[in-house]
């Protein structure tokens, strides 16, 4: 019985062991996200749908029909579907609670006939505001021609405007709307996902070392070499014969399988707002940087010389005065910032020369351009 309980006891303590191994990287892992966080999997995708269609039952905010011609004919001809003939009249017809508009949505992936979504409604005439208008019966064609959703509705709009003589005011767009659940789906997309033998996973940021991963953590789980990387962006996997027919449960396994993602060392300027952005790969090469703008400031404080009370030849005039100062940046150092630095040490090292964000982008193109930078600028 000593014996038995020693082995046990040898045991639990090796289970023990492992076990705190086990946890140490998981615990280190903190950069770690799900394989459906970053990437997507074959035939699983949205489909963008597109329609032109009339918004009706304005108050005196549609279309012009003196400038939007096209809306004039497309009421003429809703209203010949509808048996009413006035294409003699179509010069004649005056109306200006009618919009034309571009009807947008996305029909998410395996989408059942029968079901709904929402739709955006966008004016493309001379509208002020589509609020309070209902949307007439409008077809949603995909990429190939064939209509899967039919959108009709009251229009729900965000903004509104109000005009008078002398001023206006606007809140948010008024000729932009959305009906939710305004669209009813008519067909489906033929995929069969069960059916599928092999499938893609493709990487949302496409890198070599991510895909490897990706494949890596797949095969673990899976006790096999199922996936195989075939390009940056792609890895191939191969449905096990265990999964036969049952291709939903191993996506739902492998997507919450996490991965640690790789990049490359990027630095994302935007010019337009001064925005910098580093990745923690960044490295730089020993450099020296000094920055200093030039500055004139150039003062006018003109002042008024008249002459004393009651004098007779005394005239009233202006009299210049101008300082004019110079800053040539005197104050600022040289500044030193060693080899393979941190991404948090570079941002101090810049910050301590005392310059914004628009200086610290020439400053970051001017270390790229002298070869000291270790990463890829991307300009906005």
């Amino acid at each position: 019985m000593i014996k038995r309980l020693g082995k046990y006891a040898f045991q639990a303590a090796i289970i023990a062991a492992l076990g705190i191994f086990a946890l140490a990287p998981m615990s280190a892992a903190h950069a770690q996200s799900r394989i459906k966080d970053i990437a997507d999997f074959e035939g699983v995708r949205d489909n963008m749908l597109v329609g032109y269609g009339l918004v009706v039952g304005l108050n005196g905010t549609g279309d012009d029909l003196k400038d939007s011609e096209f809306t004039r004919q497309s009421m003429v001809a809703m209203l010949e579907r509808l048996g009413i003939n006035v294409r003699d009249q179509i010069t004649n017809i005056k109306s200006d609670n009618i919009a034309a508009v571009m009807v947008t949505s996305t029909l998410p992936p395996f989408s059942r006939q029968g079901s709904k979504i929402d739709v955006s409604i966008s004016a493309i005439g001379t509208s002020e505001s589509l609020q309070g208008g209902t949307l007439l019966v409008t077809p949603l064609v995909g990429a190939d021609g064939e209509v899967y959703a039919v959108a009709q509705g009251p229009v729900a709009v965000g903004g509104f405007s109000a005009q008078g003589n002398a001023q206006t005011v606007v809140k948010g767009v008024p000729t932009a709307a959305r009906i939710a659940n305004g669209a009813i789906i008519e067909r489906e997309i033929d995929f069969n996902l069960n059916a599928m033998k092999s499938m893609s996973v493709v990487l949302r940021n496409p890198d070599f070392t991510t895909a490897r991963r990706i494949s890596n953590a797949i095969n673990a789980y899976l006790g096999e070499v199922a996936a195989r990387p075939s390009d940056p962006g792609t890895v191939r996997l191969t449905v096990p014969d265990r999964y036969n027919k049952n291709v939903v449960a191993m996506l739902t396994d492998i997507e919450q399988l996490r991965v640690e993602p790789d990049q490359i060392a990027k630095v994302v300027i935007d010019e337009s707002t001064g925005t910098i952005v580093m990745g923690e790969n960044v490295r730089i090469n020993r450099v020296a940087i000094a920055q200093g703008n030039l500055t004139i400031r150039v003062t006018e404080t003109p002042q008024v010389s008249q002459p004393s009370p009651f004098s007779q030849g005394g005239t009233t005039t202006t009299v210049p005065r101008t300082n004019v100062q110079v800053d040539e940046g005197a104050d600022k150092k040289l500044g030193i910032l060693d080899t393979g630095v941190t991404l948090q040490e570079l941002v101090s090292g810049l910050n301590s020369l005392g310059v914004g964000p628009r200086d610290m982008i020439t400053i970051l193109q001017a270390i790229k351009a002298s070869g000291a930078l270790q990463a890829e600028i991307e300009v906005m």
